[in-house]
Protein backbone atom coordinates (compact mmCIF):
# COMPACT_ATOMS: atom_id res chain seq x y z
CA UNK A 1 0.00 0.00 0.00
CA UNK A 2 1.09 3.19 -0.93
CA UNK A 3 1.59 6.04 1.86
CA UNK A 4 -0.95 8.24 1.55
CA UNK A 5 -3.45 10.55 3.54
CA UNK A 6 -5.97 7.66 3.48
CA UNK A 7 -3.60 6.39 6.22
CA UNK A 8 -4.31 6.59 9.75
CA UNK A 9 -2.74 8.01 12.32
CA UNK A 10 -2.73 7.08 16.19
CA UNK A 11 -2.46 9.54 18.39
CA UNK A 12 1.52 9.91 18.66
CA UNK A 13 1.56 9.80 14.75
CA UNK A 14 3.79 13.15 15.15
CA UNK A 15 5.69 11.93 18.50
CA UNK A 16 7.22 9.20 16.22
CA UNK A 17 8.38 11.76 13.18
CA UNK A 18 9.81 13.93 15.65
CA UNK A 19 11.69 11.06 17.02
CA UNK A 20 12.97 9.99 13.13
CA UNK A 21 11.15 6.52 12.73
CA UNK A 22 10.85 5.17 9.92
CA UNK A 23 6.75 4.90 9.22
CA UNK A 24 5.42 2.51 7.08
CA UNK A 25 1.71 1.35 6.36
CA UNK A 26 0.28 -1.26 8.44
CA UNK A 27 -3.40 -2.54 8.86
CA UNK A 28 -4.54 0.91 7.14
CA UNK A 29 -2.68 2.81 9.21
CA UNK A 30 1.30 4.43 9.47
CA UNK A 31 3.31 3.26 11.77
CA UNK A 32 6.98 3.13 13.00
CA UNK A 33 8.89 0.26 12.22
CA UNK A 34 11.85 1.08 13.83
CA UNK A 35 13.76 4.04 15.50
CA UNK A 36 17.29 3.72 15.86
CA UNK A 37 17.47 -0.21 14.50
CA UNK A 38 15.43 -3.22 15.13
CA UNK A 39 18.52 -5.66 16.77
CA UNK A 40 19.11 -2.74 19.27
CA UNK A 41 15.07 -2.29 19.80
CA UNK A 42 14.86 -6.06 20.44
CA UNK A 43 17.16 -6.69 22.64
CA UNK A 44 16.66 -3.12 24.44
CA UNK A 45 13.18 -5.76 25.50
CA UNK A 46 14.83 -8.19 26.11
CA UNK A 47 17.51 -6.97 28.59
CA UNK A 48 15.44 -3.47 30.28
CA UNK A 49 12.65 -2.03 29.02
CA UNK A 50 10.81 -0.89 25.46
CA UNK A 51 7.63 0.90 24.85
CA UNK A 52 5.49 0.44 21.95
CA UNK A 53 2.84 2.28 20.51
CA UNK A 54 0.51 -0.48 19.93
CA UNK A 55 -2.94 2.52 19.68
CA UNK A 56 -4.01 1.14 15.94
CA UNK A 57 -5.32 -2.20 18.26
CA UNK A 58 -9.08 -2.50 18.72
CA UNK A 59 -11.05 -1.97 21.55
CA UNK A 60 -14.91 -3.51 21.80
CA UNK A 61 -17.04 -2.97 25.22
CA UNK A 62 -19.77 -5.97 25.90
CA UNK A 63 -21.66 -5.24 28.38
CA UNK A 64 -25.57 -5.84 29.80
CA UNK A 65 -26.72 -8.52 32.06
CA UNK A 66 -26.43 -10.94 29.06
CA UNK A 67 -23.03 -10.13 27.90
CA UNK A 68 -21.44 -13.25 29.37
CA UNK A 69 -23.93 -15.34 27.33
CA UNK A 70 -22.61 -13.77 24.15
CA UNK A 71 -19.40 -14.06 24.81
CA UNK A 72 -19.72 -17.31 25.81
CA UNK A 73 -21.29 -18.58 22.37
CA UNK A 74 -19.01 -16.82 20.45
CA UNK A 75 -15.48 -17.00 22.28
CA UNK A 76 -13.20 -20.49 22.75
CA UNK A 77 -12.13 -19.88 25.61
CA UNK A 78 -14.28 -20.02 29.17
CA UNK A 79 -15.42 -16.76 30.53
CA UNK A 80 -16.29 -18.16 33.76
CA UNK A 81 -12.81 -18.94 34.75
CA UNK A 82 -12.63 -14.90 35.02
CA UNK A 83 -13.28 -12.63 38.09
CA UNK A 84 -13.66 -8.93 37.65
CA UNK A 85 -9.96 -7.68 36.85
CA UNK A 86 -8.71 -10.67 35.38
CA UNK A 87 -7.47 -11.42 31.33
CA UNK A 88 -7.65 -14.56 29.09
CA UNK A 89 -6.38 -15.09 25.73
CA UNK A 90 -9.18 -16.21 23.48
CA UNK A 91 -10.15 -16.67 19.91
CA UNK A 92 -13.36 -15.67 17.90
CA UNK A 93 -13.83 -18.93 15.93
CA UNK A 94 -16.08 -19.14 12.48
CA UNK A 95 -18.12 -21.96 12.01
CA UNK A 96 -15.80 -24.23 10.28
CA UNK A 97 -13.29 -23.64 13.59
CA UNK A 98 -11.56 -20.98 12.00
CA UNK A 99 -9.96 -18.08 13.78
CA UNK A 100 -11.24 -14.56 13.04
CA UNK A 101 -8.96 -13.02 15.46
CA UNK A 102 -7.12 -14.21 18.73
CA UNK A 103 -7.73 -11.33 21.12
CA UNK A 104 -7.67 -10.78 25.13
CA UNK A 105 -10.80 -10.80 26.81
CA UNK A 106 -10.58 -8.29 30.45
CA UNK A 107 -13.47 -8.87 32.97
CA UNK A 108 -14.02 -5.52 33.80
CA UNK A 109 -17.24 -6.30 35.79
CA UNK A 110 -19.90 -8.28 36.61
CA UNK A 111 -21.84 -7.85 33.28
CA UNK A 112 -19.02 -5.70 31.93
CA UNK A 113 -15.85 -6.78 29.34
CA UNK A 114 -13.31 -5.31 27.51
CA UNK A 115 -12.12 -7.04 24.11
CA UNK A 116 -8.90 -6.00 22.58
CA UNK A 117 -8.77 -6.97 18.99
CA UNK A 118 -6.22 -7.06 16.15
CA UNK A 119 -6.12 -3.92 14.28
CA UNK A 120 -6.80 -5.41 11.06
CA UNK A 121 -10.02 -7.40 12.25
CA UNK A 122 -11.35 -4.40 13.94
CA UNK A 123 -14.01 -4.08 12.18
CA UNK A 124 -14.34 -8.44 11.06
CA UNK A 125 -14.47 -8.64 15.10
CA UNK A 126 -17.26 -6.19 15.78
CA UNK A 127 -19.62 -7.08 13.03
CA UNK A 128 -19.48 -10.51 14.24
CA UNK A 129 -20.27 -9.92 17.48
CA UNK A 130 -22.76 -6.98 16.98
CA UNK A 131 -24.73 -9.79 14.37
CA UNK A 132 -24.86 -11.66 17.01
CA UNK A 133 -25.69 -9.67 19.90
CA UNK A 134 -28.59 -11.00 22.56
CA UNK A 135 -30.95 -9.13 24.24
CA UNK A 136 -29.58 -7.63 27.60
CA UNK A 137 -26.15 -7.61 25.32
CA UNK A 138 -24.41 -4.41 23.73
CA UNK A 139 -21.43 -3.88 21.76
CA UNK A 140 -19.94 -1.13 21.24
CA UNK A 141 -16.40 -0.44 19.21
CA UNK A 142 -14.33 1.83 21.68
CA UNK A 143 -11.32 1.90 19.92
CA UNK A 144 -11.24 5.93 18.22
CA UNK A 145 -11.03 6.86 22.07
CA UNK A 146 -8.69 4.73 23.71
CA UNK A 147 -4.45 4.88 23.22
CA UNK A 148 -2.74 2.02 24.17
CA UNK A 149 1.24 1.70 24.83
CA UNK A 150 3.31 -1.89 25.40
CA UNK A 151 5.70 -1.52 28.05
CA UNK A 152 7.69 -4.87 27.67
CA UNK A 153 11.49 -5.91 29.40
CA UNK A 154 12.28 -7.44 32.47
CA UNK A 155 12.67 -3.58 33.96
CA UNK A 156 9.58 -2.46 32.49
CA UNK A 157 7.47 -2.32 35.87
CA UNK A 158 10.56 -1.61 38.02
CA UNK A 159 10.86 1.49 35.65
CA UNK A 160 7.40 2.44 35.88
CA UNK A 161 6.80 2.44 39.05
CA UNK A 162 4.39 -0.55 39.81
CA UNK A 163 3.53 -3.16 42.31
CA UNK A 164 3.99 -6.30 41.32
CA UNK A 165 1.26 -8.05 40.03
CA UNK A 166 -0.05 -11.81 38.22
CA UNK A 167 0.16 -12.30 34.67
CA UNK A 168 -3.24 -11.49 33.02
CA UNK A 169 -4.71 -9.23 35.48
CA UNK A 170 -5.27 -5.46 35.34
CA UNK A 171 -6.24 -2.83 37.56
CA UNK A 172 -6.65 1.19 37.31
CA UNK A 173 -4.26 3.59 38.43
CA UNK A 174 -2.02 6.70 37.49
CA UNK A 175 1.44 6.98 35.83
CA UNK A 176 3.00 10.56 36.47
CA UNK A 177 -0.75 12.34 36.66
CA UNK A 178 -2.30 9.83 33.34
CA UNK A 179 -5.00 7.85 35.00
CA UNK A 180 -4.09 4.78 32.55
CA UNK A 181 -5.67 0.88 33.28
CA UNK A 182 -2.64 -1.20 33.48
CA UNK A 183 -2.60 -4.37 32.16
CA UNK A 184 -0.16 -7.41 32.62
CA UNK A 185 -0.63 -8.78 29.15
CA UNK A 186 2.01 -8.34 26.58
CA UNK A 187 3.16 -9.99 22.73
CA UNK A 188 7.14 -10.17 23.61
CA UNK A 189 7.42 -13.18 25.89
CA UNK A 190 8.84 -10.80 28.82
CA UNK A 191 7.14 -9.17 31.92
CA UNK A 192 5.83 -6.16 31.24
CA UNK A 193 1.92 -4.60 31.07
CA UNK A 194 0.18 -2.76 28.47
CA UNK A 195 -1.22 0.56 29.46
CA UNK A 196 -4.68 1.81 28.41
CA UNK A 197 -5.57 5.47 28.78
CA UNK A 198 -7.72 8.18 26.77
CA UNK A 199 -6.70 9.08 23.52
CA UNK A 200 -6.22 12.77 24.75
CA UNK A 201 -3.77 11.45 27.34
CA UNK A 202 -1.69 9.52 24.75
CA UNK A 203 1.46 11.96 24.65
CA UNK A 204 1.54 12.86 28.29
CA UNK A 205 1.99 9.14 29.00
CA UNK A 206 4.37 8.44 26.44
CA UNK A 207 6.59 11.13 27.17
CA UNK A 208 6.28 9.80 30.85
CA UNK A 209 7.29 6.14 30.07
CA UNK A 210 10.57 7.64 27.54
CA UNK A 211 11.51 9.94 30.72
CA UNK A 212 11.53 6.54 33.05
CA UNK A 213 13.89 5.68 30.22
CA UNK A 214 11.94 2.94 28.41
CA UNK A 215 13.08 2.76 24.44
CA UNK A 216 10.92 3.18 22.07
CA UNK A 217 10.40 0.43 19.77
CA UNK A 218 8.88 -0.41 16.35
CA UNK A 219 6.77 -2.97 14.33
CA UNK A 220 10.12 -4.46 13.67
CA UNK A 221 11.39 -5.65 16.78
CA UNK A 222 7.52 -6.30 17.96
CA UNK A 223 7.54 -9.20 15.32
CA UNK A 224 11.21 -10.63 15.78
CA UNK A 225 10.17 -10.70 19.50
CA UNK A 226 6.96 -12.61 19.26
CA UNK A 227 8.50 -15.19 17.07
CA UNK A 228 11.36 -15.51 19.54
CA UNK A 229 8.50 -17.32 21.87
CA UNK A 230 6.11 -18.61 19.33
CA UNK A 231 3.03 -16.20 19.74
CA UNK A 232 1.56 -16.61 16.31
CA UNK A 233 0.09 -13.66 14.29
CA UNK A 234 -2.85 -13.08 12.56
CA UNK A 235 -2.92 -13.02 9.13
CA UNK A 236 0.40 -15.47 8.47
CA UNK A 237 0.02 -17.97 11.14
CA UNK A 238 -3.43 -18.01 12.26
CA UNK A 239 -6.68 -17.06 10.27
CA UNK A 240 -10.13 -18.00 9.44
CA UNK A 241 -8.78 -20.85 7.25
CA UNK A 242 -6.70 -22.12 9.81
CA UNK A 243 -7.78 -24.17 12.97
CA UNK A 244 -6.67 -24.13 16.51
CA UNK A 245 -5.59 -27.20 16.95
CA UNK A 246 -3.87 -27.45 13.90
CA UNK A 247 -1.88 -24.05 15.01
CA UNK A 248 -1.22 -25.64 18.89
CA UNK A 249 -3.78 -23.41 20.46
CA UNK A 250 -5.94 -25.75 21.68
CA UNK A 251 -5.33 -24.69 25.03
CA UNK A 252 -7.47 -21.89 24.24
CA UNK A 253 -10.61 -23.79 23.75
CA UNK A 254 -12.86 -24.68 25.81
CA UNK A 255 -14.28 -27.72 24.02
CA UNK A 256 -16.53 -28.77 26.71
CA UNK A 257 -18.71 -26.12 26.07
CA UNK A 258 -20.70 -25.09 23.16
CA UNK A 259 -19.06 -21.65 20.89
CA UNK A 260 -19.16 -21.25 16.89
CA UNK A 261 -17.05 -24.00 15.29
CA UNK A 262 -16.41 -26.44 18.21
CA UNK A 263 -17.85 -28.90 16.50
CA UNK A 264 -15.56 -29.24 13.87
CA UNK A 265 -12.18 -28.75 16.21
CA UNK A 266 -13.53 -31.48 18.39
CA UNK A 267 -13.41 -33.69 15.28
CA UNK A 268 -9.84 -32.68 14.32
CA UNK A 269 -9.00 -33.20 18.31
CA UNK A 270 -10.12 -36.46 18.36
CA UNK A 271 -8.22 -37.38 14.74
CA UNK A 272 -5.41 -35.97 15.31
CA UNK A 273 -4.55 -32.94 12.91
CA UNK A 274 -3.29 -33.82 9.33
CA UNK A 275 -0.77 -30.78 10.35
CA UNK A 276 0.73 -28.72 12.60
CA UNK A 277 2.11 -25.04 12.89
CA UNK A 278 5.79 -25.59 14.30
CA UNK A 279 8.54 -23.42 15.07
CA UNK A 280 11.99 -23.92 13.66
CA UNK A 281 15.58 -23.38 13.75
CA UNK A 282 18.01 -23.09 10.56
CA UNK A 283 20.66 -25.16 10.94
CA UNK A 284 22.36 -23.91 7.21
CA UNK A 285 22.89 -19.87 7.44
CA UNK A 286 19.32 -18.43 5.38
CA UNK A 287 16.48 -16.66 6.57
CA UNK A 288 13.55 -18.10 6.14
CA UNK A 289 10.26 -15.84 4.90
CA UNK A 290 6.39 -16.49 4.65
CA UNK A 291 5.50 -18.40 2.06
CA UNK A 292 8.51 -20.23 1.67
CA UNK A 293 7.88 -24.10 1.00
CA UNK A 294 8.90 -26.83 3.04
CA UNK A 295 9.80 -30.27 1.30
CA UNK A 296 6.54 -32.98 1.92
CA UNK A 297 4.09 -30.59 1.58
CA UNK A 298 4.66 -27.58 4.30
CA UNK A 299 5.13 -23.84 4.31
CA UNK A 300 6.70 -20.93 6.43
CA UNK A 301 4.26 -18.53 8.32
CA UNK A 302 6.70 -16.31 9.56
CA UNK A 303 10.46 -16.06 9.32
CA UNK A 304 13.73 -13.60 10.16
CA UNK A 305 16.60 -13.54 12.18
CA UNK A 306 17.15 -14.28 15.81
CA UNK A 307 18.76 -10.82 17.29
CA UNK A 308 19.09 -13.22 20.43
CA UNK A 309 20.35 -16.56 19.01
CA UNK A 310 21.60 -15.03 15.55
CA UNK A 311 20.21 -17.56 13.27
CA UNK A 312 17.65 -17.95 11.25
CA UNK A 313 13.91 -18.94 12.65
CA UNK A 314 10.56 -19.38 12.08
CA UNK A 315 7.38 -20.88 12.14
CA UNK A 316 5.11 -23.01 9.62
CA UNK A 317 2.89 -25.59 8.92
CA UNK A 318 4.18 -29.39 8.56
CA UNK A 319 2.32 -32.41 7.84
CA UNK A 320 1.45 -34.52 11.13
CA UNK A 321 4.33 -36.76 10.57
CA UNK A 322 7.06 -34.19 10.59
CA UNK A 323 5.58 -32.18 13.58
CA UNK A 324 8.19 -33.62 16.29
CA UNK A 325 11.17 -31.46 17.68
CA UNK A 326 14.22 -32.40 16.17
CA UNK A 327 12.52 -33.57 13.14
CA UNK A 328 14.98 -32.19 9.76
CA UNK A 329 12.81 -30.16 7.39
CA UNK A 330 14.23 -28.84 4.12
CA UNK A 331 13.04 -25.67 2.96
CA UNK A 332 13.58 -23.99 -0.17
CA UNK A 333 14.95 -20.32 0.46
CA UNK A 334 15.18 -18.26 -3.24
CA UNK A 335 15.74 -21.51 -5.01
CA UNK A 336 18.36 -23.15 -2.66
CA UNK A 337 17.58 -26.43 -0.39
CA UNK A 338 18.38 -25.35 3.55
CA UNK A 339 18.27 -27.10 6.33
CA UNK A 340 16.38 -26.59 9.39
CA UNK A 341 15.47 -28.29 12.60
CA UNK A 342 11.92 -28.74 14.21
CA UNK A 343 12.47 -27.41 17.74
CA UNK A 344 10.24 -27.27 21.02
CA UNK A 345 8.47 -23.40 22.01
CA UNK A 346 9.77 -21.23 22.92
CA UNK A 347 12.53 -20.80 20.62
CA UNK A 348 14.47 -18.24 22.76
CA UNK A 349 14.12 -18.91 26.38
CA UNK A 350 15.82 -16.65 29.01
CA UNK A 351 18.07 -17.87 31.09
CA UNK A 352 17.79 -17.18 34.75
Amino acid sequence: MPMSATLLHTPLHDRHVELGARMVPFAGWEMPVQYEAVIPEHRAVRTDAGVFDVSHMGELEVEGPHARDLLQSALSNDLDRLEPGQAQYTLLTNEDGGIIDDLIAYRVGECSYLLVVNASNRENAYAWLKEREVRGSDVRDVSDDCALLAVQGPRSIERLGLPPARPFTFAETSIDGVEVMVNRTGYTGEDGCELLCMSEDAVRLWDAVLERGAVPCGLGARDTLRLEVCYPLHGNDIGPDTDAISAGLGWACALGKEFEGVEVLRRVKANGPERRLVAFVMEEKAIPRPGMPIDGGGEVTSGSHSPMLEIGVGLGYVPAGQAQPDTELTIDVRGRPRRARVVRKPIYKRED
